[in-house]
């Protein structure tokens, strides 16, 4: 994301605009903390990168 940020989740709903829904979302936080946030909305013009952990 914009500013640095990285989050984790299951990618439950996106739109045309890339605004996506992240659900059960955590935050890596710098330090290696990692904050949990639940279910959270991320607009499109934020996001710089997309990756599956695991094989679709």
């Amino acid at each position: 994301l914009n500013g640095g940020h990285h989050v984790q989740g299951i990618l439950r709903s996106f739109n045309p605009f890339m605004n996506l829904v992240i659900d059960e979302c955590v935050e890596m936080a710098s330090g290696g903390q990692q904050n949990n946030i639940g279910m959270v909305v991320i607009r499109g013009n934020s996001v710089i990168m997309l990756q599956a952990l695991e094989r679709v």
